[in-house]
Order: C-alpha cells, then structure tokens, then sequence
C-alpha cells in the first residue's frame, strides 16, 4: 500500500502554557524540559553529523504511512542526514535483524519505533555497546538505555475514550478493540480504559478484544462477539489505522452500521487521528478519536536524535512545543506530546496533521 504524500505540512506553534511557565519560574532552568535553546550538554560533544538510520514498526496502517512520509521531510528541516526508512513489518525479531543491520552499515543515531516494549532491548542494547545513541518514537521499552521516547500519553487515550463513551451512553455494553500487550501501548490503553470505566462509569460492562494490531484478528473477533452480544452501545478502537475499516465493514455487514443522531447507533471512539477516521466523523459512522501527531513524532524524533548525537541530555518540565518531558521506569525520559480528541465539532480544525494529508 502506497505511502501518503503531504500537501501543508505544518506543525503549529504552542506556547508553553501559563502553568508551564510557571512551574520553570519556581526552578533552575536546568531543572525545565529541554528546548532547543536551553538543552543541557552531556558527555560526547560530537557535531551531529553522520547517517541516521530510522526504523518502522510497519507500513500496513495509514498512520504509519503518513509517518514514513513525514520523515524525511523533518529530516531535512532539522538537519539530519536519514537513511531509507526501513520496515519491520510486524515482525519484533526482524526489528532487532534491522537494528543490527543498521548498525553494521555505520549509521551514527537511530530512530525507532518498538513493536515490543521488551524485545527490543536487545536492539538498544546492541546499539549501546556501539555507542550509537538511539530515539524511541511511540512505543517506550520496558528498559535499555535511550536518549528520549517521543510518545503522546497513552495513558490519556484510554481515559479519554472511556470519558466519552461513559457520557454518550451511561450503561450497556462497550467493546475494547485493544492493541498488542506486548507493546507497552496497548498496555496503558487497556488498563486506563478499563479503570477508568470502573471508577467512573461502573453501569458499563466492557467486552474485550486483544488484537495484536491485526486488521484480520479485529474482525473475526469482533464477529463473533457481536453474534453473542447484539446490544453493544459504544466501542473503543486502540489504532484506527488498523481498525476503521474492518470494524465498520463488520458492522456494516451486521446491518449495525448506524450514523451518529440514529437510532441504534454505536457510539464508537478510536485513537491515531488519520484522514480516515476524520472522514468517518463527518459521516457520521464514529463519534470522535484522539489524534496521535505523526507529524510532531517525525520531526521531533530527529530533534533529539541530532541533539544525542552532538552529546546532549535532558532534564524533565515542559517544553518549549507545549509537551512535558517526564521521567518512566528506570530513568527513561519521554516527552509527551499533545494528543487532543477530535469530534465533529472540531474535526475540520487545519491545524490537525489528518487534515494536512492527502
């Protein structure tokens, strides 16, 4: 499946907010989120230069597309010298063969994005006996060493589809499409809606579907668990890119493909922000999404990789491009970047990244 082309790329200037002002007011400067003016040196003082090599986690969903598409066009905006984008293709153990590979071709930074929070250690772990600095983007690894995940809070993905589903429809049944758990994404999803829903919204029964990412495996598990539940009201899907199109043609093929405002219409929410989605918003055939910036992982994927590779390090507080740069498990820093929910009343907004795409 062809890549998407971008027609205006933009990504919009955020002032750091009122609150995050305030915050660096209170510290030390190097105590506040790295900017590109502030970033505290580290050890290795090199310039920057030299062949960055960029990892996909695979090419089959539209977000990743419009991804790839964006990189080397960041990669040129921050100055960064980016190989061809090479791709998993769902495949962890491959990732780990490319990471090696990229290794061996004396590439200097790599920017990755995990398929597995765990397997991929040993790729980070190959790239730091080399000295090769290394960027997650979207997925966190349980552990290894990184100079930065770029990652939106996935945690506020599955609070906030469960914060919409539990006010559109109060009780019943609702369906989570979950991603892989492996993936420490599908992870944060899944145990943020469902506390959420626990804690907040206890007249809803959800039904769980682990999908691994999979188009086909969303499907036939959806099928079947609508035979034996034909009263869903509302669904939470974990990646539109994977699961638009065949938990609508599911729907569809049920007869229980209603639009938003008719009677029987599930209520449905999803997460990644693609063309797509908006386009089904619009129709009618899901409610809302929260948008994932493919746009802002590419470009600052290479920010930081360029700044690794020039021997700086980062502290955590917010940042100058309206994120917040926080600390994880094991000393892992990840700045997390906006990531806002889009319904129909703000779907056609031109600064949201599924807007600038063709």
């Amino acid at each position: 499946m062809a890549g998407r082309t971008v027609r205006n790329r933009r990504i919009p200037s955020r002032a750091v907010s009122a609150a995050a002002v305030a915050a660096c007011a209170t510290l030390v400067l190097a105590a506040c989120g790295s900017t590109k003016d502030d970033v505290a040196s580290g050890g290795g003082g090199g310039d920057g230069s030299g062949k960055v090599g960029v990892i996909l986690p695979l090419l089959t969903s539209p977000f990743w597309q419009s991804y790839n598409d964006y990189v080397p066009k960041m990669a040129k905006s921050e100055g960064v010298d980016a190989l061809k984008t090479v791709n998993s293709n769902s495949d962890p153990s491959q990732q780990i063969t490319d990471i090696n590979n990229q290794l061996n071709q004396g590439v200097k930074g790599l920017v990755v994005a995990p398929l597995d929070s765990a397997a991929i250690v040993a790729g980070l772990d190959q790239a730091d006996r080399k000295g090769v600095p290394v960027v997650a983007v979207d997925v966190a690894p349980d552990k290894g060493k990184v100079a930065m995940v770029v990652r939106a809070d996935n945690v506020a993905y599955g609070e906030k589809a469960c914060e919409y589903l539990g006010k559109q429809i109060g009780s019943g049944k609702v369906v989570q499409i979950m991603g892989d758990l492996a993936s420490v994404n599908g992870r944060d999803r899944s145990e943020a809606f469902r506390s959420c829903v626990k804690k907040n919204y206890p007249k809803l029964k959800v039904l769980e579907i682990p999908a691994k990412w999979e188009s086909d495996t969303a499907a036939s598990k959806l099928d079947t668990l609508l035979n034996a539940n034909p009263d869903i009201k509302g669904i939470y899907m974990q990646a539109g890119g994977v699961y638009l199109a065949p938990t609508l043609q599911t729907l569809k093929s049920k007869g229980m493909l209603k639009k938003a405002g008719q009677a029987g219409h599930i209520a449905i929410v999803s997460n990644d922000g693609i063309p797509q989605e908006f386009d089904a918003i619009r129709k009618g055939e899901i409610d809302a999404t929260v948008s994932q910036p493919a746009d802002a992982y590419a470009k600052y994927g290479m920010y930081y990789i360029k700044a690794a590779m020039q021997g700086k390090t980062f502290k955590t507080g917010p940042t100058d491009h309206g994120s917040k740069i926080v600390e994880l498990p094991g000393g892992i820093l990840e700045d997390q970047l906006p990531a806002p929910l889009v319904t129909k009343d703000n779907v056609d907004d031109p600064e949201l990244w599924g807007n600038t795409v063709k």
